[in-house]
């Protein structure tokens, strides 16, 4: 591990360290991939530590019932392990495959502007989140407002480039 090097303002949060798992240091993972065991596709892991990040290797991991678990080089026994607990687990913004045509990263869509579809500015992407029908955008302007992301139906665009996102959603 090398805890001078930092991931960068690009680094995309991929689950966090949940818990130990056995006598061998292995740890499970609360992961935010789709499939769960996608977490594992990247072999180096970025653990962030209130601000600070540090390098480590994914030597095995697999997916165990509805969790993960994994083990990673440096952390060889259950006490050392049990400090991870509660750290995001990141990998830099490159490392990630391109989406498909209207797929979208949450992360990309963080910050951009939300716009009606006569140009009324309803303010900025907080945060995305996932119900199970569809996800929601979070957008904060005049307070909140949730607003689903439904393609061609509620949004009508995103354009990445300019960091805007058309929607046609009633907002009072």
């Amino acid at each position: 591990m090398d805890a001078d090097e930092q991931p960068g303002a690009d680094a995309v949060v991929l689950g966090r360290i949940s818990g130990v798992y056995g006598v061998k240091g292995w740890v499970k993972v609360y992961s935010y991939t789709d499939p769960r065991e996608g977490i594992l596709d990247y072999r180096r892991w970025w653990l962030r530590h209130d601000d600070e990040w540090q390098s480590t290797s994914v030597r095995q991991g697999k997916r165990h019932g509805k969790t993960v678990i994994a083990s990673l080089d440096g952390f060889d026994d259950p006490e050392t392990a049990r400090e991870l607990i509660g750290r995001d687990i990141a990998v830099p913004r490159e490392a990630l495959p391109e989406p498909d045509d209207g797929r979208y990263y949450w992360r990309d869509l963080q910050g951009m502007s939300v716009r009606h579809r006569d140009g009324t500015v309803l303010g900025t992407v907080a945060y995305v989140m996932e119900t199970g029908a569809n996800d929601v955008l979070v957008v904060d302007g005049d307070g909140e407002r949730l607003i689903p992301f439904v393609a061609d139906e509620v949004i009508l665009d995103v354009d990445l480039a300019a960091r805007v996102i058309r929607v046609d959603w009633e907002w009072d």
